[in-house]
């Protein structure tokens, strides 16, 4: 999967705060992520987070 940073994900579940775009920050074996509701940032493992993602906008999109 092509996840570059700055891109947004749209993710299958909601975080706790309700929200379920994250921006992502930085990228590897982890992805650092920021909800773009409540601001928290998380890291979680590269195979974890691609299972959960449902839609990437590319950074730069008119969406943004």
């Amino acid at each position: 999967m092509n996840v570059n940073v700055g891109d947004k994900l749209i993710m299958k579940k909601d975080h706790p705060c309700g929200g379920n775009r994250f921006t992502v920050l930085r990228v590897g074996m982890d992805f650092r992520i920021r909800c773009e509701k409540c601001g928290r940032e998380l890291m979680a493992p590269r195979v974890k987070l691609e299972k959960n993602i449902k839609g990437i906008i590319p950074a730069g999109s008119a969406e943004n």
